[in-house]
């Protein structure tokens, strides 16, 4: 069986298996790349959430109330990306 850097496997007595973190990998992400990869999930559940109002939105019948919600939840990914990008985004001093 490969060495898994991340995870060692134990089964426990039950015959369970559950995952222990490996100690000894000392190498994480930056908070760089954290905030990079976090920004790459927002703007997926945007994009996705985009389409889900489209779609939504062709359909007859479909309530103006959960629209508007959905709108809401867009907006509000649209503005935790927005802070992400400004985090960031070095600051010019001109």
């Amino acid at each position: 069986m490969p060495v898994n850097i991340f995870a060692s496997l134990r089964i426990i007595s039950d015959r369970r298996i559950q995952h222990e973190p490996d100690m000894s990998y000392q190498s994480e992400m930056s908070h760089e790349e954290i905030a990079r990869a976090k920004l790459s999930v927002l703007r997926r559940e945007h994009r996705e959430l985009d389409e889900q109002i489209v779609a939504l939105a062709e359909q007859p019948g479909t309530s103006s109330l959960v629209l508007q919600r959905l709108k809401r939840q867009k907006l509000a990914l649209k503005d935790k990306i927005s802070r992400l990008e400004d985090e960031l985004t070095p600051d010019i001093i001109a």
